[in-house]
């Protein structure tokens, strides 16, 4: 029972990342028009600055044709289907909440892979003359899911709970 409560609840987080990440995208491409205006300076260390991603994470393995497109769209939706099959067996909210972030991350950018042919990407921090990578809403639950993961195998049991001492 609790893998199913803890699946529901996961798949309920990705469900508004996916929103979140969707809507974010259509108002940046279809209400504030970036596409056509590259870049505009919201303060003195962000921007939104439009840059289509042909690739994964910060370009790598950029795919230019349709077919790598679709392949990287295939591997994303594999990998999801691998994390949802996790989060049905998970048995704390911390591992649902780090697998629902990167489920919906993952399936807002194969939506802009398939629709647009590369993901959209217009979030641009600086500081100090240097740009981290554009990313978008997508991009920062993937990391935070991520992370979270990552705390969660080195700093808490099975339950989701930090391990008490003897």
């Amino acid at each position: 029972m609790i893998g199913e409560k803890m699946l529901w609840f996961g798949l309920r987080i990705a469900a508004v990342i996916l929103v979140l990440d969707q809507v974010s995208k259509w108002l940046i491409l279809n209400v504030v028009d970036l596409p056509t205006k590259q870049s505009i300076e919201i303060t003195s260390f962000f921007n939104l600055s439009m840059v289509w991603n042909r690739g994964v994470s910060f370009g790598l393995f950029s795919a230019e044709t349709d077919t790598g497109r679709y392949l990287l769209a295939g591997f994303a939706i594999a990998i999801t289907s691998f994390l949802t099959v996790w989060l049905a067996r998970a048995e704390s909210k911390i591992l649902a909440i780090s697998l629902g972030l990167v489920i919906g991350g993952a399936i807002g950018n194969v939506i802009d892979r398939l629709i647009y042919g590369a993901v959209a990407d217009f979030l641009d921090f600086h500081a100090l003359g240097y740009h981290f990578y554009t990313f978008n809403v997508a991009d920062t639950a993937i990391s935070l899911g991520v992370a979270f993961l990552i705390f969660d195998s080195l700093f808490l049991d099975e339950s989701g709970k930090a391990p008490q001492k003897s």
